[in-house]
């Protein structure tokens, strides 16, 4: 009877507690426990992930990824924090947490790098800023396969499928696979390519077995938010690597039709859209007018958010018509060299809501040796100035987050460059590429070599990328 006393008691004190009180008594009851893990958080997977010590960084602010075991939080990339919500706060809109990285191989030097410490190895540093997003997606700049043969160009690229696992298992959801590497071993590794991400429960977008795949947007709905992704490129270095109506290819841009087409559907059967393009000129950091017409374009045609890759090295920011523009994200994942300023890069956080805007904070990386590495505050604040300079309509704080700023002059964002030659007509879609193509950089025709003169390995010539001076905008004579 005394038990039952006590128990009827102690209900009618919980019941008349507030919601902390009643949590703190919780606490000091017989039997109640809590566990902290101060280490951890929840991954995509529901497993655990322990947050790195990353090596030479100093970096105590804010922006740092920091973990909290119970109810804390993690920093959700534009400065907040998602945690408990006061009981007399209202319920946050609906949104979506996209993370954006730019070229990754697995090749050459990257292979044996990999080899050595494990395929894990890149993501040793970065893992936590990756998959904490509810989508993360990245632009995979080389076949995965272990057929074909090299194509006839400089620098050719191909990398294990025993990669995917660890690239999967970092939180990577989604690839854009249209640049000018795709294809460096034929048809047959392009087709092992979209296997191979199947099989790993990796999406893509901007390749496929015809045309239709090719231009065919992906969509993910996460939250409640319905996010489409489509993946083109205007750096191809023959027209035969374009998708046909019955060829294995890539989405091309530099005509806008079957894009904007493909953009057009996408707006009508997704609450996003999300353009990821490969373009501009190596190791120029401001974009060229191609790009910023092309942009232009996709947002007008109906594109939420366009972010993209090829030039090697950072770009900066546009927001046009309250939509922004990431014009280059630099490499992540790439062959070693010497040139700093492709060691400087980023982990791009959007948040997104169903109301079609983003906010934007970007995480500053130097990647060197195949391992991207969060920079010290002193280097990230650096970096962000940089943006902000180099930016069309943008500026960066302290923390990364980006906001719409005064435009500086024309001349200092879009680069002038030379009239380009007319990109020739697609050829007749037969289905098989014969022994010469035109080529669509420079209009000439460049023939397919009689004998291999390559090894079966991963490269050609020199292993690393972007020896060549820049070239002109969307008509390179080589493609690294």
């Amino acid at each position: 009877m005394l038990s039952v006393v006590i128990i009827a008691s102690f209900s009618y004190l919980m019941y008349s507690l507030s919601g902390q009180e009643r949590a703190r008594a919780l606490e000091s009851a017989p039997g109640s426990s809590q566990t902290s893990n101060s280490n951890t958080k929840a991954g995509k997977d529901g497993s655990n992930t322990a947050v790195p010590t990353q090596p030479n960084n100093n970096n105590t602010g804010k922006d740092q990824v920091t973990v909290s075991g119970g109810t804390g939080s993690i920093p959700d990339g534009n400065g907040t924090t998602s945690g408990n919500p006061s009981p007399n706060s209202n319920p946050p809109k609906s949104n979506v947490k996209l993370t954006f990285v730019g070229d990754v191989i697995f090749a050459s030097k990257v292979e044996d790098l990999l080899k050595k410490y494990g395929w894990d190895y890149p993501y040793q540093y970065v893992k936590p800023y990756l998959d904490k997003a509810d989508i993360t997606v990245a632009n995979l700049e080389t076949p995965i396969s272990t057929r074909g043969t090299p194509q006839f160009k400089e620098y050719v690229y191909r990398s294990s499928p025993e990669a995917l696992p660890a690239f999967k298992a970092a939180g990577f959801d989604l690839v854009n696979t249209s640049n000018n590497h795709i294809l460096d071993y034929g048809q047959d590794a392009l087709l092992d390519t979209m296997d191979e991400l199947d099989k790993a429960g990796i999406k893509r977008v901007g390749t496929g077995r015809n045309s239709e795949e090719a231009y065919k947007h992906v969509i993910i709905e996460e939250n409640g938010i319905k996010v489409a992704f489509l993946g083109f490129s205007r750096v191809v270095p023959e027209t035969s690597w374009y998708a046909g109506k019955q060829k294995p290819g890539l989405a091309e841009t530099y005509s806008t039709k079957l894009p904007l087409e493909a953009i057009a559907k996408a707006r009508e059967e997704a609450d996003l859209v999300v353009v990821f393009a490969h373009w501009g000129v190596e190791r120029k950091d401001r974009p060229v007018k191609e790009q910023t017409d092309l942009a232009h374009k996709y947002i007008d045609q109906g594109a939420d958010l366009v972010v993209a890759s090829h030039p090697h090295v950072l770009q900066g920011f546009e927001q046009y018509k309250g939509k922004w523009i990431a014009y280059s994200l630099g490499n992540f994942i790439f062959t070693t060299n010497t040139e700093p300023t492709t060691w400087e890069s980023m982990i791009l956080n959007a948040t997104c809501t169903k109301e079609r805007s983003c906010e934007l904070q970007m995480i500053p990386v130097l990647t060197k040796g195949a391992q991207p590495v969060r920079m010290t505050e002193e280097d990230g604040m650096k970096l962000f100035d940089k943006m902000s300079r180099i930016s069309i309509n943008a500026q960066l704080d302290k923390d990364g987050k980006i906001s719409e700023a005064a435009p500086v002059k024309e001349k200092e964002t879009a680069a002038e460059v030379p009239a380009q030659k007319a990109v020739p007509k697609k050829p007749a879609d037969t289905g098989a590429s014969g022994a010469s193509s035109p080529n669509p950089q420079n209009g000439k025709t460049t023939p397919a070599p009689a004998t291999n003169k390559t090894s079966p390995g991963n490269t050609q010539k020199n292993e690393q990328p972007n020896s060549n001076a820049q070239q002109e905008a969307g008509a390179p004579k080589k493609q690294p």
